[in-house]
């Protein structure tokens, strides 16, 4: 067998084990596995875009991924923001030497970091983040070793994007069946039709700003209309008394 087709049985394994149970694909587990498939990183960490171009780490190897990378998102400078945010990966062969992030490096060398590769993660044209690792060697990341941590980084956000995917319809499913208990618990109680029942829910988080769930929880725990302080919220039912 040749080297590369050693090379795409190994992936082809990884991928396998990935995506083995996509409803248990977490963030640790891929960071675990970077190091593994990538020998020369020390460290690896996650970082996830966030709204209004926020940065948050959510899987890291040890304390010196979270500090580092922390540092990044209060300085707003450093390779993994470049990452996530301009859609392409970066590579430091030496911090000492690289003058890109000044301040970020300054503390990424206090914590014994020499050099570094930060890979965007992206499903689709939809960019997730960025795999972050860590050496604590200058030079760490050559050419074969970029080749074989962006395969591993396609890889871990196919397999992120699909878990992601399964836990907001697991999320979904479970919504709607909350809603449409709760539905049930009004139409009985005030002895209204499931679509009247409905347009209570909607109001009421509409009006107050609260997820339409949350709302049904809310009654499901209550066995009542939702109140908000002292007022009830009952309008679209009128004036009924419960059955």
């Amino acid at each position: 067998m040749s080297d590369g087709m050693r090379l795409a049985a190994y992936f082809a394994q990884v991928a396998e084990d990935l995506l083995a149970d996509p409803g248990e694909v977490t963030f640790e587990r891929v960071v675990r596995r970077a190091v593994d498939v990538v020998p020369a990183a020390d460290h690896c960490g996650i970082t996830l875009r966030q709204r209004r171009g926020r940065a948050e780490n959510v899987a890291a190897t040890d304390d010196l991924v979270v500090a580092v990378d922390a540092a990044q998102y209060s300085l707003g400078e450093g390779p993994c923001l470049d990452a996530a945010f301009e859609a392409g990966s970066r590579i430091a062969h030496d911090l000492h030497a690289d003058d890109r992030w000044p301040r970020w490096s300054r503390v990424a060398l206090d914590h014994g970091v020499r050099s570094v590769l930060a890979i965007r993660l992206h499903a689709g044209d939809r960019t997730l983040g960025a795999l972050n690792l860590y050496a604590a060697r200058s030079g760490a990341f050559d050419t074969d070793t970029v080749d074989t941590a962006l395969i591993f980084a396609t890889h871990a956000a196919e397999a992120l994007s699909q878990a992601r995917l399964v836990s907001n319809l697991e999320a979904a499913l479970e919504s709607r069946h909350d809603i449409g208990m709760a539905q049930g618990v009004l139409a009985v109680r005030y002895d209204v039709s499931y679509e009247a029942a409905f347009t209570v829910l909607q109001r009421f988080s509409n009006d107050n700003n609260v997820k339409l769930r949350e709302v049904a929880q809310m009654v499901l725990e209550s066995r009542e209309l939702p109140v908000l302080g002292a007022a009830r919220v009952d309008a679209p039912l009128g004036d009924l008394d419960p059955a």
